[in-house]
């Protein structure tokens, strides 16, 4: 098959060649042949035809990217001034030739060949498309003028079938045959809820052979054929969404990639499936718009909504094709684990700082606004440290300065700690609370004064006494990656002050490090992790690498929240040498790399000893390493490194009381 992308002044047919249209789908030029050249298939060429004023470059670099995580060679090849008589195509200006396949270049001597054939097949297509529009308006007629003379409505519906039946078998119509491809599994499928009507089994008949072509010709066909299955069976509803398949071949064939290589993201799309409204609806490859601009824009749909509940649903709708965005990004390597991470945290910050004000505006509706100042809201954990996974949750405090104000002047007014415990409520059910659209992420408090047994909102006047006189090491350690993401601005620089005061005033304490001596040693115990796979729990893994890197911050009393920069804050500070410093890094690096790969994959449970063979590659890519085996090897390797280090770090330090 071949597959010709002209970008210009051409209308859209299905035969071997294909006409696409940037003017039909509003999309740019690039981000038209970025999405071609996902959907394309090994041996399928893609001749894309851009003006003089087209950005070479960046065209060049999406061809690439689509293709960084499969065996698919790309070549580029320049021509200029070619024309053709082929059909009603003309190319006066032919700049950028890219093949999908043997890597071989497509001088004029193959171009011209391939343009005659796509022309020709065209015109077939057309007279075939005439030849069968004329069969079936012939047998419209026929149908409607002997339904008018038959009694009985079971003749009527018998001539109905076999009216369908002459239609399938018109000159032109070609019946696809479902390829003898997991039978024992598709027998289940007339069963799930998204097949229950007619006429979502009358379109899915349609799609079921192309889908099952391409489910057999997968890497590991039975494997792609059950998380396919999964996906079907999780759909609460078929035709709105087999619909858009059928409009949009395209998206069939990213959903059989996403099934073959990642099942969590295949579980999360069945969960989903409006989000791939987003996919076609222009924009979705993209770059990334930065945290400033997706702020403003959810402000802007949420403005847009008539009450609280349908911002909420609005909300929901609009992180989850972001959420799915960046996992397809990811996926087909337009994107890297970090760059994954740095989004997904964007994406949760923008959602939090959007959903503030309204929980805010909701609240002053029946209570009056704020008493005081306001309120700020603190991102802990990997938030704070601007690095999350696909499936994290969101560690949060709100912090509140009423300023001596009793209540708020509303229509039931309520006393200002009551007023800021209550917004913390609204928002913990704004972001985790089950919608008709899901939910948007799970919200942990435990890290506010006092934990669990602490109020929800906290006061500032008993934030910085508790943070001064009371707080236990592990809170300071923690406090060294909050970060403000949303609320009252000078209050939130207020905060960061103080944050930064508090981490100069407790670097010189002597503690530090039998504390976390003390928390190691009873992380060890509850959790002792294991090798392999395992990336958070154990010596040396994630947790122990970042507890550390939290302490050495700390200690050289350091205002820097990502993993790496404490460490380099430690360097710096003589804590530990140059060649430590880049075991911690790197052995960070490389486990946040295989976890936020593990997240998408199975959608944040355990990665199986053998992944699915599109997860490998992606795994390999992210790793560097040559072979799964090598790379367990290398996950276990920098742990005892990583291990090393600290137990020198803590030597001597005996583990007592952590306060």
């Amino acid at each position: 098959m071949v597959l010709i992308m002209q970008l210009e002044r051409v209308t859209a047919t299905n035969g071997n060649a294909v006409w696409l249209s940037s003017e039909s789908t509003g999309q740019s030029k690039v981000a038209l042949l970025r999405s071609t050249l996902l959907s394309a298939a090994p041996g399928q060429r893609v001749v894309a035809c851009l003006d003089d004023g087209d950005d070479m470059e960046e065209a060049q670099l999406a061809a690439q990217g689509a293709h960084l995580d499969s065996a698919k060679t790309i070549s580029m090849a320049v021509q200029s001034n070619m024309r053709t008589d082929a059909g009603d195509m003309w190319i006066d200006t032919f700049r950028c030739v890219l093949q999908v396949g043997d890597g071989s270049c497509m001088h004029e001597a193959v171009l011209q060949p391939l343009l005659h054939e796509a022309a020709a097949a065209r015109a077939r297509e057309q007279r075939m498309a005439a030849q069968l529009a004329s069969v079936q308006q012939q047998l419209r007629t026929a149908q409607q003028r002997l339904l008018g003379q038959l009694p009985s409505l079971q003749l009527k519906l018998g001539l109905a079938s076999l009216v369908e039946h002459l239609r399938q078998n018109a000159p032109g119509h070609a019946a696809a045959e479902t390829p003898d491809f997991g039978q024992e599994v598709t027998a289940r499928w007339p069963g799930y809820p998204a097949l229950r009507s007619g006429r979502a089994v009358e379109i899915f008949d349609r799609l079921r052979p192309e889908i099952l072509k391409s489910l057999s010709e997968a890497a590991r066909p039975e494997e792609a054929l059950a998380q396919f299955d999964a996906f079907l069976a999780g759909l609460p509803a078929g035709v709105q969404l087999f619909s858009l398949f059928e409009a949009n071949p395209q998206l069939t064939r990213l959903i059989i990639d996403i099934c073959a290589t990642a099942p969590g993201l295949a579980q999360y799309l069945s969960r989903n499936a409006g989000v791939l409204d987003a996919v076609i609806g222009g924009g979705f490859f993209e770059d990334w718009p930065g945290t400033d601009a997706l702020r403003a824009d959810l402000a802007a749909r949420l403005a847009r909504q008539p009450d609280h509940e349908a911002r909420l649903g609005a909300a929901r709708i609009w992180a989850k094709e972001l959420h799915f965005r960046i996992g397809v990004h990811h996926l087909r390597g337009l994107i890297d684990a970090a760059r994954a991470g740095t989004e997904y945290a964007e994406l949760a910050e923008a959602a939090v700082a959007a959903l503030v004000p309204a929980v805010i505006d909701e609240m002053a509706r029946r209570h009056g606004p704020p008493p005081g100042r306001g309120l700020s809201v603190l991102g802990m954990g990997s938030l704070g440290a601007g690095r999350l996974g696909s499936s994290s949750d969101l560690d949060l405090i709100v912090i509140y300065d009423a300023a001596g104000v009793e209540a708020s002047d509303g229509p039931r007014p309520l006393a200002a700690r009551a007023w800021y415990a209550r917004f913390t409520q609204s928002l913990i059910t704004a972001l985790s609370a089950p919608m008709p659209d899901g939910k948007l992420y799970e919200v942990d408090m435990r890290l506010r004064p006092s934990g669990r047994q602490g109020p929800v909102a906290t006061a500032l006047p008993a934030f910085r006494a508790y943070q001064r006189d009371e707080a236990w090491t592990w809170e300071h350690l923690a406090l060294t990656r909050a970060r403000v993401v949303a609320g009252e601005p000078g209050l939130g620089d207020e905060i960061e002050e103080f944050r930064r005061a508090l981490i100069t005033e407790k670097s010189t304490g002597e503690m530090v490090l039998a504390d976390l001596a003390s928390m190691r040693a009873r992380l060890a115990e509850a959790r002792p992790g294991g090798a392999g796979w395992e990336t958070r729990d154990g010596p040396g893994r994630l947790q122990d690498v970042e507890l550390f890197a939290q302490s050495l911050a700390l200690r050289a009393g350091s205002s820097e929240r990502a993993v790496s920069a404490q460490i380099a804050a430690g360097r710096e500070a003589g804590l530990i040498d140059e060649e430590e410093a880049a075991v911690l890094s790197e052995t960070a690096d490389l486990l946040r790399r295989v976890q936020c790969v593990a997240r998408l994959l199975t959608g944040g449970e355990p990665l199986p000893e053998a992944p699915a063979e599109g997860g490998v590659r992606l795994l390999l890519r992210e790793s560097g390493c040559d072979s799964l085996d090598d790379l367990r090897r290398a996950l276990d390797a920098a742990a005892r490194r990583a291990e090393e280090v600290i137990d020198r770090a803590l030597a001597g330090h005996r583990a007592g009381e952590a306060k």
